[in-house]
């Protein structure tokens, strides 16, 4: 669509919302005369953020607290979600990270009270990839008393968002009454776990007479057990299937369930002191810890192993390359080598998070204004312990694809008998992974008066930033034959807890020849065989490809000169910023290794690096009337790569084969772009808002894979195909051809598109909010863009009076690229979800609540670069909240 048709389609737009509602414009219209129209609530909420919308020197959007607080949403992330052009993905079932403007995740700069804050993950993976995407799980919607997503980029703003910046701002005990107490208690059922958890949050604000002195304090405490089905293909590997054809067969095939206790508490503190009208001092603290102890079990079927161990596969069915059914027996009629592998997995996790600073505001005179800030903070991401068992065995079974749900039917084993595999692979690890960041900040902002130069506002910063990950594992396949079961060599029956699975599990997912019932380990039975079993054994060692270490520092700097005429405003300015950067690690071999552990010799590596941007920005807004404001912005945007990207290392998956490896001389993403919006305000609670972007992206950090020989263990004759022994005395080390992922710096690309959004009262207590987004994102070599939804949508419909307060919100993604996994392409379909919120005023101070997050049951889909090929489908459930809220 060209933006001409564009902007002439909003102006059918314009003159719809221009004639609606003719009787509510007319109460506005007498509320202008003089009439004082109260508005509260989610209405009050609405106007606040369009006021500051409108009065805003960027291109930007605003969540109030009343928005966060009245949505089913237990996390910034769930609220960022109703913003134009910005996503989630709810893969555990909760908004984890945000995309915005059809960028990845990792190209979202966040920082809290208008400063960088520490990251880490609970998921194991995530926790591996170290990425600079913030994980607002550790962030309760519940402390935060506003939003601000910055678009366009403005020099006094941290650097670090191609996509754009979010500022999330606590409350402060100054703007609040003198005495201010809100309370929140509910019970929320997940309906996958049928289980039925509390949710507690309170904030307590007090102020002096004078107004000189505040202190808030606020808390939160959050249990949900969860549940998720899932299918699952890992990937996929060409074979010959008869015919004399080649074609690309399931690797493996499994119905897993992941269960989870995921307990959140924390607080925030808020000290607030101005003792005169010059001089104001802000103190504040937080701290989030998200437990997320999980356990995770997968019948597998093992077409890959089958067939390259000398297996079969007969009666194929291909479609378009891919071997979409058949059946497929391991050696000898499935009676030999490996046809089946079982996962259990239990890990225990955590992710915490710790930010404090001082704030300080000084106001010598009526024409300087002096800001200082301080501050620290860290953010870990620990899986202290997980215990790995795998089973395996023999297998023949029939698959089929066909109808987009995997179809498994196992010939043999029986998967109800645990006797139909024998343990095969066991393996105790733990990964650390540790974020901190202390910084200083001096702004001065002089005003000037000198025709349209209002002011000059220049600045300064430091910061020094260190991300650190630890790996320590057992001896892998080494492990396994050395276990025991009260003195003898354990069984399957030893893990099994004598029953199958749930009655419902797979319920909403499956097709009738679905695998939905195995015999199931027990958790507590697993924990306590590994923790019976020797040093000998258990002793752990460290992985090098997941060992690293990095620092950066960062001295940067601004000015900014704000302007302002009769009927417009802006600011230009420049922002330069140096990086030194220091990588630690290991690499696999070295003619002098320093280092070694079963997989063989490692040598420490340390590469240091300096670079430096310069950053320019322009910001324009035109009053065309006294409703219609203009936007145009430019600017020069950069994203650091993520911390596993420069890193010396390499990550290898032995069962697999597949890998991922850094290059700390990666350079950062960085793109110029350009910003136009018209925003339409015919009152204080409407915005009709049309925005176009466009962001040229000058070095888009890509995927490059090759074929590796790497060293792993196996024990002998259970090495994947194409492994051979390696030099050494030890028998269990083999070289094997892995495929690495390494990220490179490929050619630029482009993200170009558009958003619309309304936002309006309409009759009596009702009233909508709706924006769309468009964006379309190419690489230059035509690389997929993760993170990419061409169409976004939300539609909020609500009702508000002095009784009751309700809504109902739909939100919608189209497909979308993942990322390189397994040395293949993940994609996601569309994804869509309908939530909603109900409360009655019991009293003035007390309202009962009900949400629902999920009512339409909406399941996850993945595949492999083309829907012929799938690789997921997950089903997290509806989760339900009653409770009541409280306000003194």
């Amino acid at each position: 669509m060209t933006l001409h048709k564009f902007l002439a389609g909003s102006a059918s737009v314009l003159a719809f919302m221009a004639g609606a509602s003719g009787a509510w414009a007319q109460e506005a219209a007498a509320g202008a005369e003089g009439d004082e129209i109260i508005v509260t609530g989610f209405r009050a909420s609405q106007a606040a953020s369009i006021d500051v919308k409108r009065n805003s020197d960027v291109i930007a959007d605003v969540v109030s607290a009343e928005d966060i607080g009245k949505f089913p949403d237990k996390n910034v992330a769930e609220a960022l979600q109703r913003v134009p052009g910005i996503v989630v993905n709810r893969e555990f079932g909760e908004g984890e990270r945000v995309s915005l403007r059809g960028t990845a995740p990792n190209l979202t700069k966040t920082l809290l009270n208008g400063h960088s804050v520490a990251t880490a993950d609970w998921f194991i993976l995530d926790q591996v990839a170290s990425t600079r995407s913030f994980n607002y799980l550790t962030l309760p919607a519940e402390i935060v008393g506003r939003l601000e997503v910055y678009k366009s980029p403005q020099a006094d703003v941290e650097e670090g968002g191609v996509g754009g910046t979010i500022n999330v701002l606590t409350r402060n005990p100054l703007d609040l009454d003198p005495m201010s107490i809100s309370a929140s208690v509910q019970g929320v059922y997940s309906d996958l776990s049928g289980k039925f958890d509390p949710q507690v949050s309170g904030l307590f604000s007090w102020k002096n007479a004078d107004e000189t002195f505040g202190i808030l304090v606020g808390g939160i405490y959050q249990k949900r057990q969860t549940r998720r089905d899932g299918l699952e293909i890992f990937g996929y590997r060409s074979f010959a299937v008869g015919g004399g054809q080649n074609a690309l067969v399931p690797t493996l095939i499994g119905s897993t369930m992941f269960k989870q206790e995921r307990e959140r508490y924390g607080g925030n503190i808020g000290v607030q002191f101005r003792p005169s009208d010059e001089l104001e001092i802000n103190v504040t603290g937080l701290y989030s810890r998200f437990g997320a102890d999980n356990f995770n079990q997968n019948y597998i079927a093992w077409g890959e192993q089958a067939l390259a161990g000398g297996g079969t596969i007969t009666n194929a069915i291909v479609e378009n390359g891919v071997a979409v059914a058949g059946n497929i027996a391991s050696r000898n009629g499935g009676t030999e080598g490996f046809g089946v592998v079982y996962d259990a997995i239990d890990r225990k996790a955590v992710a915490e998070t710790f930010s404090a600073d001082v704030d300080l505001n000084y106001h010598p005179s009526d024409m300087l204004d002096i800001h200082f800030k301080a501050g620290w903070t860290k953010a870990s991401g620990d899986t202290s312990n997980e215990n790995f068992m795998e089973f395996a065995g023999p297998g023949a079974f029939s698959y089929d694809l066909r109808s987009g749900v995997p179809e498994v039917s196992f010939v043999n084993p029986d998967p109800l008998n645990p006797a139909g595999v024998r343990p095969d692979f066991a393996r105790m690890q733990s990964v650390t992974n540790d974020d901190e960041e202390k910084y200083v900040y001096l702004d001065l902002e002089h005003d000037v008066a000198w025709g349209p130069l209002e002011a000059i506002k220049v600045g300064l910063k430091y910061t020094d930033h260190d991300r650190e990950a630890e790996r320590f594992a057992t001896n892998g396949g080494v492990f396994t034959p050395g276990l025991r079961c009260n003195g003898v060599a354990c069984t399957s029956a030893d893990f099994a807890t004598g029953g199958g699975m749930p009655k419902d599990f797979l319920d909403n997912i499956s097709a009738p020849g679905t695998l939905d019932d195995y015999w199931r380990v027990d958790p507590s039975k697993l924990r306590a065989i590994f923790g019976s079993q020797s040093d000998a054994i258990t002793t752990r060692f460290l992985v090098p490809g997941n060992t690293y270490s990095i620092n950066e520092k960062t001295y940067g700097g601004y000015a900014m000169a704000k302007f302002k005429g009769e009927g417009w405003r802006g600011n230009v300015g420049l922002r330069v910023v140096k990086t030194d950067q220091t990588s630690e690690g290991f690499i696999i071999g070295g003619a002098n290794p320093e280092f070694t552990n079963p997989f063989g010799g490692f040598t420490p590596t340390r590469a240091e690096r300096s670079y430096t941007d310069v950053l320019p920005s322009a910001n324009l807004a035109v009053d065309l009337s006294d409703q219609v404001v203009l936007r145009f912005a430019a600017g020069k945007t950069v994203t650091r790569p993520d911390f596993v990207d420069i890193t010396p290392g390499v990550d290898l998956n032995g069962t697999l084969l597949t890998g991922r490896g850094g290059d700390p001389d990666l350079n950062p993403y960085r793109a110029n772009q350009y910003d136009l919006s018209i925003e339409w305000y015919p009152d204080r609670e409407t915005i009709v808002a049309l925005a176009a972007f466009y962001k040229d992206i000058q070095s888009y950090i890509v995927n490059t894979t090759s074929t590796e020989i790497l060293p792993s263990v196996f024990v002998p004759g259970s090495q994947p195909a194409g492994c051979v022994p390696a030099a050494g005395s030890n028998p269990n080390l083999f070289d094997c051809p892995y495929q690495i992922n390494r990220r490179s710096n490929g050619p630029g690309g482009r993200n170009q598109g558009f958003e619309i959004q309304i936002s309006r009262p309409i009759w009596g207590g009702f009233g909508a909010t709706a924006n769309y987004t468009f964006s379309d994102a190419k690489a230059s070599n035509g690389d997929p863009i993760p993170g990419n939804s061409k169409h976004t949508l939300n539609l909020t419909g609500y009702y508000e009076d002095d009784l009751l307060s309700a809504r109902l919100s739909y939100n919608y993604r189209s497909k979308f690229f993942i990322d390189i996994d397994r040395a293949a392409p993940l994609n996601q379909k569309a994804l869509a979800s309908l939530d909603a919120s109900f409360s009655v005023n019991v009293t003035e101070n007390i309202a009962l609540t009900a949400d629902a997050v999920n009512l339409t049951n909406e399941k996850i889909e993945q595949y492999s670069g083309t829907t012929d090929k799938p690789r997921a489908i997950y089903d997290n459930g509806r989760q339900f909240y009653v409770g009541a809220r409280m306000k003194f």
